[in-house]
């Protein structure tokens, strides 16, 4: 994370400086992706002002904070870009988990592929591959009534296609 500070009106000394990249540290517990972090520090009739601007990938956030005290105003503005990252890290755990409710569930699609006067129907079917070992996919594949079972084999960490070519006879595709 790259900090950058810039202080107008006033001269930035060393201790303003530690305290503000002491602050911009406590965002990385939340997120650990922020590209940098640029403040401007100011000081207009009388009042401390701090702006607070965080490039993360896909947005850029912004906080505000003023006082009497320069320190106590880049608390504040780092609280502020506490709250706002905290609630987009929300959204995007939200997303996510919408997401995978998506992929994983076991619906059908069936899509149409016009070529010349033909047309082919071709039906989509998503599952959620288990983690298992191939005896226990064995195991599994007989409770099953497709002709198929598919499961990721943990000895590979690959998917697997299990097919019954007989009563005692497997077939096991591998990638």
């Amino acid at each position: 994370m790259q900090i950058t500070i810039t202080a107008r009106h006033f001269e930035l000394t060393k201790a303003i400086r530690d305290h503000v990249e002491h602050a911009s540290e406590k965002l990385k517990k939340y997120f650990d992706h922020i590209i940098n972090v640029h403040f401007i520090l100011s000081l207009d009739n009388g009042q401390n002002n701090a702006e607070m601007m965080l490039h993360i990938p896909k947005n850029n956030l912004k906080s505000i904070a003023e006082a009497n005290d320069m320190y106590l105003a880049i608390d504040s503005a780092v609280d502020r870009m506490e709250a706002q990252v905290k609630k987009l890290k929300g959204r995007w755990s939200d997303h996510q988990k919408k997401k995978s409710l998506k992929e994983n569930s076991h619906f059908v699609y069936a899509n149409l592929i016009e070529r010349g006067q033909k047309r082919k129907i071709i039906k989509t079917k998503r599952i959620l591959a288990e983690v298992m070992t191939v005896q226990e996919a064995i195991d599994q594949f007989e409770n099953v009534e497709d002709p198929y079972y598919i499961f990721k084999n943990i000895e590979t960490d690959r998917i697997n296609v299990l097919v019954k070519m007989n009563e005692d006879h497997y077939k096991l595709i591998e990638p």
